[in-house]
């Protein structure tokens, strides 16, 4: 049984839950001027493993076809087999159930937007099929996290500071569009849409560069109109090296370190952000 949950985990890249569960924490600091309520913490957190559990899950199940027929992703758990169609369908039922529980357990507003919130998680799965922008999608269905955290812990969107869901948009379609690269090729042949597919690596990679332009931006102008300190633009700068160092590491013509780029750089943005408006308000002015 622990074996099997560790490939159910591994199939679902757990480990990445990092990328959004710091902008759902980041919200609800934010909207609390501090660290809020423990239960609040807590089903924030259950909330989030729930959302991208089912999110992933719902995606290998919808890939399959797709990442059978794919050399990069032919050894995943359910090409293999190691994981049945029956245990994913099983798995993303049980996760949405959780989601759906922990925002019951937060406040009636978290509960009305969660179907939006994980509807959109889920829509992503489909969206290569007929729409380039599906990077887009995806980042439009993360900037839910630290909305979500926002509503968890204040229970309205009064004062939310749109501009921190805004950049985590175009921060997630940034990476989302180099990390495409990968497969622009198959994609291409299988029909599938992405902007590296569709109208290159190369004009994929600029595409990418403006959303994390524009992404740089909007934490800034976080900043700004929730009135965070220096601490927090220390993590700006952080977050700027960052966001330049994972494009240096990559090119359309070498994507060998893509992984290192995109794993690693984008943990490091979100807990470094986190981490800095975590200290900003607990400092003050």
């Amino acid at each position: 049984m622990l074996k099997k949950i560790a490939v159910l985990l591994e199939m679902i890249k757990f480990k990445h839950t990092v990328f959004a569960m710091p902008f759902a924490l980041m919200g609800a600091f934010l909207a609390k001027r501090g660290v809020p309520d423990f239960t609040v913490f807590f089903w924030v957190v259950v909330a989030m493993v729930g959302a991208r559990t089912s999110a992933m899950t719902f995606n290998r199940i919808a890939d399959r076809r797709f990442d059978a027929a794919n050399p990069r992703t032919t050894s995943r758990a359910l090409p293999t087999g190691e994981v049945s169609l029956f245990q994913s369908w099983l798995m993303m039922i049980l996760a949405s159930l959780l989601f759906f529980f922990a925002c019951f357990m937060l406040n009636p507003l978290a509960l009305k937007i969660a179907p939006l919130a994980l509807g959109l998680t889920l829509f992503y799965s489909l969206t290569k099929r007929f729409t380039w922008l599906c990077h887009v999608v995806l980042g439009v269905a993360l900037a839910f996290s630290p909305l979500g955290g926002w509503v968890a812990a204040s229970a309205t969107l009064q004062g939310y500071p749109w501009a921190l869901s805004l950049a985590v948009l175009f921060w997630v379609a940034g990476f989302d569009c180099i990390y495409a690269c990968l497969d622009a090729d198959f994609d291409r042949d299988a029909g599938l849409y992405s902007m590296p597919a569709i109208f290159g690596r190369k004009n994929g990679f600029r595409v990418a560069v403006v959303f994390h332009a524009l992404a740089f931006i909007l934490f800034t102008l976080t900043g700004i109109f929730m009135g965070l300190n220096y601490w927090y633009y220390i993590g700006i700068v952080i977050t700027a090296a960052a966001l330049f160092y994972q494009h240096l590491i990559v090119s359309p013509q070498d994507l060998s370190r893509i992984r290192q780029s995109f794993f690693s750089m984008n943990g490091i943005i979100a807990l470094t952000l986190f981490c800095a408006t975590w200290l900003a308000l607990a400092t003050g002015p």
